[in-house]
């Protein structure tokens, strides 16, 4: 099982009270894990990456395993730590402000 936390905006949004956790099959990727997370929560589709390009909202950051993943292609394996359920996947949403 895989951990992913979400912000608390989308929490709300997809009524989800703490962590989820998910099973993805084959390779764990931004993309397979993204997928994963979207069908359990249909909601939250077009909110972490857009719905045409598949590509990672500018305001939200990926992290696992104490690494920014934000900048690997959506098809690069996530660290092992990640996959097998060791460390969680963390979505964070970027503070903007002046």
């Amino acid at each position: 099982m895989i951990e992913v936390r979400l912000p608390s905006h989308l929490r709300t949004l997809a009524q989800i009270s703490g962590p989820v956790h998910l099973e993805v099959d084959g390779p764990v990727t931004q993309r397979t894990l993204l997928d994963a997370l979207e069908a359990r929560y249909p909601v939250l589709s077009g909110t972490i990456r857009d719905r045409d390009t598949q590509r990672r909202r500018a305001f939200l950051r990926f992290f696992g395993g104490q690494q920014d993943l934000s900048h690997l292609p959506p098809d690069a394996e996530l660290p092992n730590a990640v996959a097998e359920g060791q460390e969680a996947f963390v979505i964070i949403g970027a503070m903007a402000g002046g």
